[in-house]
């Protein structure tokens, strides 16, 4: 599966077969954290075969049933500290779609259990994902038109338009898909692409707006753009 392909397969998924990670998933999902980490300055860890976190009242309301692994989504406190968890973060979902696994981003309906995670002096939490072997694929659910997310318009690039439908299949906070997408132009030859997040009393918008930047570079291509 491409990381295209897993854009389009990726659903939600909040229960879990009682089904441990396979090793080769587990070498290649610790792999790409390490990379993850020191790329983006973020402390994200994979907690396996750990249940408590999602059992008791917040788990319940949020549905999830038999997640045993998850990762800790953390890093130093900064004002951009939510959007590289949602972009990066989604680098890690996507990769674990095309491994076969399932995920579903949390924000409230987990419990911190200590001694399962190491925080750093100035990090701190900023969510979890869940992940593992879902009892279902997830399913689709309804999304915003591309007018109502960008400026698409005559003059914008085909490849503006394949980054737009792909970040409108991106997973936003309670699907508030609170983002846009503008076509600036040309500047010395580099076309200029703007994105930015919009209000909303839920939340998440900065760390939605990552998730949806990773979707976008992913449906236009990264080389024909850059982010203004």
């Amino acid at each position: 599966m491409t990381i295209q392909e897993a854009i389009e397969a990726r659903h939600s998924v909040r229960a879990y077969k009682e089904q441990p990670l396979a090793d080769e998933v587990v070498k290649v999902l610790e792999e790409e954290i390490a990379v993850v980490n020191h790329d983006a300055q973020l402390h994200v860890q994979l907690i396996m075969n750990e249940p408590k976190a999602f059992l008791g009242p917040f788990a319940k309301y949020g549905k999830f049933r038999g997640v045993s692994n998850y990762l800790v989504m953390a890093g130093k406190k900064a004002d951009d500290l939510d959007e590289r968890i949602g972009y990066y973060g989604e680098h890690l979902v996507l990769l674990a779609q095309t491994l076969g696994l399932n995920t579903c981003w949390v924000g409230l309906s987990y419990t911190k259990v200590p001694g399962t995670y190491v925080l750093d002096e100035g990090e701190k939490i900023a969510c979890y994902i869940a992940i593992g072997y879902g009892e279902t694929q997830g399913s689709s659910h309804k999304i915003k038109t591309i007018e109502q997310v960008s400026s698409t318009r005559a003059i914008s690039p085909i490849w503006f338009k394949k980054g737009v439908e792909a970040a409108l299949l991106a997973p936003t906070a309670v699907n508030q898909q609170k983002f846009s997408f503008e076509y600036v132009g040309m500047e010395n030859g580099i076309h200029k692409v703007h994105a930015k997040k919009g209000f909303s009393l839920v939340g998440y918008t900065q760390m939605d707006l990552g998730i949806a930047k990773y979707h976008f570079e992913i449906g236009a291509g990264k080389d024909h753009f850059e982010w203004v």
